[in-house]
């Protein structure tokens, strides 16, 4: 592949309720999957009030983010120096890997991140609580 284009509209929705092993139960569009991208993964994810994903850490993938839609409270920081920030649209925020970060949309109409890992490997989440000292440092 040398390159590709797509809108957002055409990439299929995928309500992650309906999968039994991809917490949490929201809405994306895989763009990196529609794009066949191999190097970095590329989502949207769109949310009600309330709904979050929840402050984890990945080992190797940084993740970048940026807010389309609503306003979003932020938990980001290494465990014990956790950060909270309100990040509207427009906002962009990083976590490096074994950094730990979450939002949780506090708009009423809902809102929609774009997220981008890199390498694109899997690496599920952890519990930056859980992190020995030579993992996080390491």
């Amino acid at each position: 592949m040398e390159y590709t284009v797509v809108d957002s509209e055409d990439v299929p929705l995928t309500d992650l309720s309906e999968v039994d092993e991809m917490p949490p139960d929201l809405d994306i569009r895989a763009v990196d999957e529609e794009l066949d991208c191999q190097n970095t993964a590329v989502k949207i994810w769109y949310f009600d009030e309330g709904e979050e994903i929840g402050y984890h850490a990945h080992m190797e993938q940084e993740e970048l983010f940026y807010v389309l839609e609503g306003t979003f409270s932020l938990k980001l920081g290494r465990s014990g120096e956790e950060e909270f920030v309100e990040a509207d649209e427009g906002t962009f925020w990083v976590a490096a890997p074994k950094i730990g970060h979450g939002h949780r949309c506090i708009s009423e109409d809902g809102g929609a991140v774009l997220a981008f890992g890199a390498p694109s490997v899997d690496d599920p989440g952890r519990d930056p609580h859980s992190l020995s000292d030579e993992e996080r440092d390491g």
